[in-house]
């Protein structure tokens, strides 16, 4: 997300790491850049005015930082700008009401009833018990692709055979007081573009049962139209918050930096992938920091700790500290880590990884086409091989490679690999046992395992 912006971003601020201060003469040349930059991100004209405005300002006002280098002070001002331009701070969902109701507003096509399944695996993390509540009962087959949502998520869809959405809303309040559900996230109607029945319908929604947050979902990939439409909503309902969709196919990031300043409603949540469980909370410091290409380490932590169960992890670390490591360990960590995000997401929120678009986008191409690779040896094995790699030979080497239609040598090169890494956490699970105890033994252990490290290069 935001690939050809940040890449624009931080050529610009390199530029300036030449200069001695900040002036008005050298930063003319930067802050035309970029506006070009925002432009071409198709980030909103008003928006761009002020960004520059209060960046040129802050640049020559009093604060600048004598002796301190130009191009760090420059990525300073343009974060704080960026934070306050994407919202300042994050705004997190108003869970008032018995039971809660969430509006789900937003056109056709935008990603609204997939985000209401989203929300829900979200909510259900978190621990609330929601209920998918089916309010569109015009465009065809809309209740049957929430139902279908519903089993994948596990999440119980209420609906109607009837036009009366507010007969629906108020007998699935009911339903949700009776059967223990706290809220209720209602997937109301769409159209291919606003119009007077359907503000009437969501109107009438909106003052008769009052929802505690009127979420507006749009796809961030529209740009400017993402924009106006949000404008257009929140005029006639008042919308407490902004969910943005694709926001991971977005280069560009005109929308995501334009609509917060431009509705003064705060995007609450984005989805990132296509994957079910691909919503996140939005965080605006965050988002400036990787636009500036410095990462994401506090996100990088929390999925992490939402993806990799504590009980596993330490089943593993028993098996490693034994050399016990399986190829079916191996599978149960690439599962694991599938579920973290795609490489190129990964790149993208590792502080200080200099590295291009294109070239994140080739390793992270190379490297998932190399676990499908390994995962296609590994499924070619026996059940037995899996769990004891010590069989290995090379009668069953040849007949894993032409099972799963592979070269022999690539096989023999990810075994090896397999068995190397298996003695350096063998040496990493000794180290770790003698610290706090004779550090001469530690520093011994240490001393063998770098020689075994070496040995294997």
């Amino acid at each position: 997300m935001f690939d050809s912006l940040s890449e624009r971003l931080q050529d610009i601020i390199a530029k300036t790491s030449g200069q001695k201060e900040l002036t008005q003469e050298n930063m003319q040349d930067a802050l035309r850049e970029i506006r070009r930059a925002l432009l071409e991100a198709d980030v909103n004209l008003r928006v761009v005015k002020a960004f520059i405005s209060n960046i040129k300002d802050r640049a020559e006002g009093e604060n600048v930082l004598r002796g301190v280098n130009p191009s760090q002070q420059l990525v300073k001002i343009v974060h704080d700008e960026l934070v306050e331009l994407l919202g300042k701070e994050a705004k997190h969902l108003d869970f008032s009401g018995h039971p809660n109701l969430i509006m789900m507003l937003g056109l056709q096509g935008s990603g609204k009833t997939t985000s209401s399944a989203k929300l829900a695996i979200k909510l259900k993390k978190e621990g609330r018990n929601p209920l998918l509540v089916a309010c569109d009962v015009y465009r065809p087959a809309a209740i049957t692709q929430l139902e279908t949502l519903g089993k994948e998520t596990e999440t119980e869809v209420y609906s109607e055979d009837s036009k009366d959405v507010q007969s629906i809303i108020k007998n699935a309040i009911n339903y949700a007081r009776e059967n223990g559900f706290n809220t209720l996230i209602l997937d109301t109607a769409g159209r291919l573009q606003i119009d007077t029945d359907m503000m009437a319908e969501l109107l009438l929604i909106d003052r008769v049962f009052q929802p505690a947050e009127k979420l507006l979902v749009v796809d961030s990939m529209t740009g400017q139209e993402a924009v106006n439409v949000a404008e257009n909503f929140d005029e006639q309902l008042n919308i407490t918050g902004l969910v943005l969709t694709k926001l991971d196919g977005d280069s560009r990031g005109g929308a995501a930096l334009s609509i917060a300043y431009c509705t003064h409603k705060p995007v609450k949540l984005t989805g990132t992938g296509e994957k079910l469980n691909a919503l996140e909370d939005f965080y605006p410091e965050r988002m400036a920091t990787r636009i500036l290409g410095m990462g994401d380490i506090v996100s990088l932590v929390e999925r992490a700790q939402e993806v990799f169960d504590e009980k596993t992890a330490k089943e593993m670390e028993k098996k490693m500290a034994k050399a016990e490591f399986s190829f079916n360990d191996f599978l149960k960590m690439q599962s694991q880590m599938k579920m973290f995000g795609s490489i190129d997401q990964l790149l993208g929120m590792i502080p200080g990884l200099k590295i291009s678009k294109d070239d994140r986008q080739m390793l992270s191409h190379e490297g998932e086409k190399q676990l499908k690779r390994i995962e296609a040896f590994i499924q070619s094995m026996t059940p037995e091989e899996r769990e004891h790699p010590e069989l290995m030979n090379s009668s069953r080497k040849k007949r894993i490679a032409a099972g799963c239609g592979m070269p022999l040598h690539e096989l023999n090169v990810f075994i090896n690999q397999f068995e190397q890494m298996r003695k350096m956490m063998k040496g990493f699970s000794d180290v770790k046992k003698t610290l706090g105890g004779n550090p001469n033994k530690a520093k011994l252990t240490a001393h063998q395992m770098m020689k075994n490290m070496r040995r294997f290069r």
